[in-house]
């Protein structure tokens, strides 16, 4: 890394501070049920993390109960520099299995992706897990809350639907668009 890439706290204490744009979304897996306690973890070392969840309503015979469950089973996601000793710090947490690679590498998640997720889940619009695909029409919601966000559209018997998938972890999520404005990408 060049002296031109990094920014500094101090001239003295020479403690290197990375740009924003120096830091990449990466998929991460966790040991089954073990999302939040990762998640916590990891925001005590001070990385930044982003662990969907979506509410459901969960019934027994006595009553029902909203919950929180991860709109990712198993993956949660980090923001951290592409520096080795970085991913350290992040594999070192109890129930953590390791990052999303391609062939021994983390991928970086594309800051779109992420950002439609974000999106999605901040204006409390019903979505739902949907499994990944690859086929079909990329496009973009034009107006409203969800301006800019890109994902697929599908048809389920005449039922629009736009799905936002995280192509390395083979996740995606879906939301009704019944009567908005998409444009193709």
């Amino acid at each position: 890394m060049s002296t031109a890439q990094l920014n500094w706290i101090s001239e003295t204490a020479q403690i290197p501070v990375l740009a924003a744009e120096d830091y990449s979304w990466y998929a991460i897996q966790t040991r089954v049920r073990f999302e939040k306690k990762v998640a916590v973890q990891l925001q005590a070392k001070g990385i930044e993390t982003f662990l969907p969840f979506i509410k459901q309503v969960h019934r027994w015979s006595d009553r029902r109960q909203v919950i929180e469950l991860p709109l990712f089973p198993g993956y949660g996601f980090v923001r951290i520099p592409a520096a080795p000793d970085h991913r350290l710090r992040v594999l070192q947490t109890a129930g953590l299995t390791g990052f999303v690679t391609m062939n021994g590498t983390p991928i970086p998640v594309p800051e779109k992706q992420i950002e439609g997720v974000q999106l999605l889940l901040s204006n409390n619009l019903a979505c739902r897990a949907y499994p990944f695909i690859k086929v079909g029409q990329r496009v973009r919601i034009r107006g409203g809350c969800l301006d800019g966000v890109e994902g697929m559209l599908v048809s389920e018997e005449k039922d629009h639907s736009l799905v936002i998938s995280i192509e390395c972890i083979q996740r995606s999520l879906a939301i009704r668009i019944e009567g908005i404005d998409v444009e193709a990408v």
